[in-house]
C-alpha cells in the first residue's frame, strides 16, 4: 500500500509539473496572424475561431454568461502569474513594480485609456471595476439620497442592475419603482413611454439596461437619457451586456454614469470591469470602498478604484482581450456579432412552432435571441441541442432559451442549430 501510496504522489506530482514546463517553454501566442488582410470573409473568421481554446465538436452559445477568454489572454495572465512567481525576490515593490504584484492601489492609466478609446470617455472618467455589479453599487451607495427620493428600474432587470436600488430604498426610505416592459420590444418609442410614464417630479434616479439581459433588447438610451437631462434626473446604465456586442459611446449616449461586465463580450477574463462616470457629476458621488486615494478628486476614476490587493494577472488578462478586440477592430467585431445574429434570427421567424421573444426591430437587437418551442420546456430544448449536435445555448427560467452568438461562432454551428430546432416541431 506504501509503494502505491508513493507512486501515485509522484505520478500526481509530475503531471502537475510537466505542463508547466511545457508551458513555459513554447512561444507564446501572437496576434500577427490576425492582422492579415488578405484573407476571404470566411477563412477570417476561421482563423479567429482557431484564436481560442475550445473544444472541437462543441459549439458554445452562452457568452452573454460567460466569454471565452482567446488563447492569447490566458497566456498573457498565466505568463504573468508564473514570472512573477519565479521572480518575486527580484522585485523591488518601491521601483514601479506595484502594480505587477498586487492591484487595488494603481491608476492603471493605459489600460484605462485603452478602455477609455472603445467607449469614448476620457481616462479620468474610468475606473477599473470586477463587474457590472459592482459598477451599480459603487453609483448607487455614492449617491446623496434621501427619504422619499424614487427610484426607477424595469420589470426586466438582472439581479445586478437591481439590488442596490432595492437596499438603498429600504436603507434610506426611498421609494422603489419598476417601469413595465413591452414584451417583445419592437418600438423604441413604446420603450420611452413606458419608462417616462413612470417618472414624477420626485424621481431622482433612472437606472436601466442598456441591453436587456434576458431578451437582449437594445433600449433607446440615448432619447431616455436625453429627457431625463431635462428634469434634471440622475441616469445610469447597466451595459453589462453591450461593451463588446454594439459600439458603445457614453458622450454620444449622454448617461452620467455607466457600467459594463466585460467578461462577456469583450472576452476578457472574469474579474474585468469597467465603471463611467460623467465627470461634471462624479465629484458627487461618493467612495464606496476607501483606501489611500479615496479623495483624489485630480483623479476620480482612480479614486473609485480602490480596492486594495487583487490579483494582477487579471488585468494582464483585461488588457490583453483589449489588444485582441482592438487587433480584429470594432467595425468588423461587432458586425460579425450582427451578422451572425440576424441569421439565428431570420431561420427561427421561418419556423411556425418557434416564438422569438427577442426583438427583430433592426435597431434593438444583436447577438442574443431568445426563443421558445411549442410543447417544450427550456431546459429542454437546451438538453436537446446539447445531446444531438453538442450545441450549448442557455436556458432562461423554465419556458425560454437565450441563444448568443459571437466570433467564434460561424454560420454552419447556427445552420446546425436550425435543424435540431426544426426537427423539435410537434406533429
Amino acid at each position: 500500500m506504501t509503494h502505491r501510496r508513493d507512486f501515485l504522489q509522484k505520478s500526481l506530482m509530475g503531471a502537475l509539473a510537466l505542463p508547466l514546463l511545457s508551458f513555459d517553454q513554447r512561444q507564446p501566442t501572437s496576434l500577427e496572424p490576425l492582422k492579415q488582410a488578405n484573407l476571404s470573409t470566411e477563412d477570417y473568421w476561421q482563423l479567429v475561431r482557431k484564436q481560442f481554446p475550445l473544444k472541437e465538436g462543441q459549439t458554445y452559445f452562452n457568452n452573454a454568461t460567460m466569454g471565452p477568454s482567446s488563447t492569447y489572454a490566458i497566456e498573457k495572465m498565466m505568463h504573468h502569474m508564473l514570472y512573477y512567481g519565479e521572480h518575486a525576490a527580484e522585485i523591488d515593490y518601491k521601483n514601479e513594480s506595484g502594480p505587477e504584484l498586487l492591484t487595488g492601489y494603481f491608476p492603471y492609466v493605459e489600460l484605462r485609456k485603452k478602455v477609455g478609446a472603445i467607449i469614448n470617455a476620457d481616462y479620468k472618467e474610468i475606473s477599473l471595476i470586477q463587474n457590472a455589479t459592482f459598477g451599480m453599487n459603487y453609483v448607487g451607495m455614492g449617491l446623496n439620497l434621501t427619504k422619499g427620493d424614487e427610484l426607477l428600474n424595469t420589470n426586466q432587470e438582472h439581479g445586478g442592475g437591481f439590488g442596490a436600488w432595492q437596499l438603498l430604498a429600504k436603507r434610506k426610505s426611498c421609494v422603489y419603482k419598476q417601469a413595465t416592459m413591452p414584451h417583445p420590444a419592437n418600438d423604441p418609442q413604446a420603450v420611452f413611454d413606458a419608462i417616462f410614464n413612470e417618472v414624477t417630479n420626485k424621481t431622482k434616479v433612472i437606472a436601466i439596461p442598456h441591453i436587456v439581459s434576458t431578451y437582449g433588447t437594445v433600449m433607446p438610451v440615448k432619447e431616455i437619457c436625453a429627457e431625463a437631462r431635462k428634469r434634471g434626473i440622475f441616469t445610469i446604465l447597466d451595459g453589462a451586456q453591450t461593451v463588446g456586442q454594439i459600439h458603445v459611446d457614453v458622450k454620444d449616449i449622454g448617461c452620467d454614469a455607466y457600467y459594463s461586465s466585460l467578461h462577456k463580450w469583450l472576452l476578457a477574463p472574469a474579474g474585468s470591469g469597467v465603471l463611467y462616470i460623467r465627470k461634471e457629476v462624479v465629484s458627487n458621488i461618493w467612495t464606496t470602498i476607501a483606501s489611500y486615494n479615496w479623495e483624489n478628486t485630480e483623479d476620480h476614476g482612480f479614486r473609485l478604484m480602490q480596492t486594495g490587493t487583487g490579483n494582477p494577472a487579471v488585468l494582464a488578462g483585461f488588457d490583453a482581450a483589449v489588444d485582441f478586440f482592438n487587433t480584429v477592430g470594432a467595425v468588423r467585431w461587432i458586425g460579425r456579432i450582427k451578422e451572425l445574429g440576424d441569421y439565428l434570427r431570420a431561420g427561427l421567424m421561418d419556423m411556425k412552432h418557434v416564438t422569438i421573444h427577442s426583438p427583430t426591430h433592426p435597431a434593438m437587437c444583436a447577438g442574443m435571441t431568445t426563443y421558445a418551442v411549442a410543447g417544450m420546456s427550456g431546459p429542454a430544448v437546451q438538453k436537446t441541442l446539447w445531446e444531438r449536435e453538442r450545441l450549448q445555448p442557455r436556458s432562461v427560467g423554465e419556458d425560454v432559451v437565450r441563444h448568443s452568438v459571437h466570433i467564434y461562432n460561424s454560420k454552419s454551428e447556427i445552420d446546425r442549430a436550425l435543424g435540431v430546432i426544426g426537427d423539435l416541431k410537434m406533429g
